[in-house]
Formats: structure tokens, sequence, C-alpha cells
């Protein structure tokens, strides 16, 4: 795993906010319910990119490139993020997903690996903005031992290689650790590549 703390300033994510409220605007937050059981997830998301990673009771979890209420396209990967992962990702293709994680309350993300890509050699990319996430990260086996990561607003995450499978969740959100959100929150934005090179 790369951690990469405070990649983006103070002012890099006022910036990175704003146009994160635009893809917001364009493709509304939304709630996300569980296969099998259609409970509701505790956080709420939404997407940019080609393709967006979406879960129902009825199709479970996967990609498709429209928003599942307003049927429209989703919006494009902010150019910042793009840039990140040029920079960051060591990876000779564009990201086709960011997943857009909106935590608040207790909201929190249980262990689980991100495997409903097709290609592992290609990393996922993490983004931190607003209040601080206790970010735990273990092994590719469950059973594996786990540590706990503090992310805070602007703090980057790479999980590539034998990382590329860990299993990782968010335990909780440490409320009023970020001013950044005037709603409170956090956001996480992570970079995904889905499909195969040809």
């Amino acid at each position: 795993m790369n951690y990469l703390p405070q990649t983006f300033e103070r002012a890099a994510q006022i910036a990175l906010l704003a146009a994160l409220r635009g893809v917001i605007a364009e493709a509304p937050l939304f709630t996300p319910t569980m296969p099998r059981t259609g409970n509701p997830m505790s956080v709420r998301m939404t997407n940019c990119g080609p393709l967006g990673w979406v879960t129902d009771k009825e199709r479970g979890y996967r990609y498709q490139a429209a928003h599942p209420d307003t049927r429209k396209p989703w919006p494009p990967i902010p150019q910042m993020l793009l840039d990140l992962w040029g920079e960051v990702a060591d990876y000779p293709f564009p990201p086709e997903a960011c997943l857009v994680n909106y935590y608040t309350g207790s909201a929190r993300m249980g262990l689980h690996q991100d495997k409903d890509e097709e290609d592992f050699s290609a990393p996922v990319l993490s983004v931190s903005l607003g209040d601080t996430g206790l970010f735990r990260v273990g092994g590719r086996s469950r059973k594996d031992p786990t540590g706990t990561i503090e992310l805070r607003s602007g703090d980057v995450v790479v999980l590539s290689g034998e990382d590329r499978l860990a299993f990782h969740g968010i335990d909780r959100i440490l409320q009023g650790t970020s001013d950044l959100l005037p709603e409170g929150g956090r956001f996480n934005l992570t970079l995904r590549c889905v499909t195969k090179p040809k």
C-alpha cells in the first residue's frame, strides 16, 4: 500500500471539492442497497467517468454506464483526478470509473476487497476529502491481521501489486475534524480501471 499524506493541500482540496459538487449536481448521490437482502448501505454514493459502480438487491455488484435513478451517463472524471492518476498510479491506461462515497454520522464500510474489475494489475487509487476516516487495511485473506490509518482531508492511498486485493474498510468517521465541508462528513473518491485493456 502506498500512503501519500496531504497530497492535496488546502487550496487544491477546495478546487477538487468544487469539481465534485459539479459531478453531484449532474449525478445526484443515491443510497445503494445490498445484494440479496436489499438492506440500504450506510453511505450515499455516485460516480463519474465512463462507468460507475452500483449495487442493488436485484442485480448485485456491477459497473454500468448510467446513473440508476436519472438513467443519464455519468459525468466525466475531474481533470485534477486524472492528473493525479497519471502522477502516482504507475499504470499506462486512464481510470474508467471514479466511485464517490459520502460518509456522515455513523456511516462505515465493512472489510471488503475491490474485485468487481477485470484486471487486478491496475491499481485502486483513493482520495479523502473532509472529516478524518479510520481506514482499516489487512491482507488478501479476511483472517489476516489488520492495521488502522487515520485518513485526513487531502490524503491519498494507492492499492497495487500484492496489496491490490487487500481487505480494507472504514471503521468510522471522526466528526468535526475538518471544516472543508460545511455540511460535515467525508467524501472518498476511488479511481479504478474496470475492463482489461485490449
